[in-house]
């Protein structure tokens, strides 16, 4: 169950574990950090509405780039934008913009960025709307975490019907950068799915 987007071919694009096996060591291509985000907090459920904007920023960060470059750089990211704070990014400019188009510890792509900031806007909307983003994004399951019974990484798929569902009412609302597959990598990440597969230790037989 690499943490990770899927891609149209069923590979993970470059978010995959290494090879290891689920919850063991990496191999050489394997990465610590990789190791530690897995195993402390991938299919974790997550509540704070700060942490559920990080997760958004970070998932959206990756497309087209791997997983494991998106957590070396996740501090690099934390610092940049505020710790995360949205009422913060809510509110950059231009200014600020050209400011982290100059910082070469994140990703430097002027539509990623900006879509950072319009996502901040739309978050607080839904935080006006819902008491909080954390009501809205975990009402689409009833507030339970949905248990995968995948026997492999191979059998995780890339999108779901929910993950098609959520997507499309994000970006009603205006959100960017939110496609189905990242979508369903977010639902992985803040624990809406627990896709760790039979044989890892995280596994969550029903």
């Amino acid at each position: 169950h690499q943490p990770g987007h899927k891609g149209e071919s069923g590979d993970h694009q470059g978010r995959d574990h290494g090879g290891a096996s689920h919850g063991g060591a990496y191999d050489e291509a394997g990465e610590g950090g990789q190791q530690e985000y897995h195993d402390e907090e991938w299919g974790k459920p997550v509540h704070d509405d700060r942490k559920l904007f990080e997760m958004l920023v970070l998932e959206g960060m990756q497309a087209g780039l791997s997983w494991l470059t998106i957590l070396n750089k996740r501090a690099a990211f934390k610092e940049a934008f505020n710790e995360f704070d949205y009422q913060k990014i809510a509110l950059y400019d231009e200014t600020k913009i050209d400011e982290l188009m100059q910082n070469p510890n994140i990703v430097r792509n002027r539509l990623k960025i900006k879509s950072t900031i319009t996502n901040a806007q739309q978050f607080i909307k839904i935080q006006e709307e819902y008491g909080s983003f954390d009501k809205f994004i975990w009402s689409y399951v009833k507030n339970r975490p949905i248990h995968n019974h995948f026997k492999s990484e191979a059998d995780i798929p890339a999108t779901t019907p929910l993950s098609d569902r959520i997507s499309k009412d994000l970006k009603k609302r205006g959100f960017k950068f939110v496609g189905s597959t990242i979508i369903y990598a977010y639902m992985q990440a803040i624990g809406i799915v627990n896709d760790h597969v039979k044989g890892c230790y995280l596994y969550v037989p029903e």
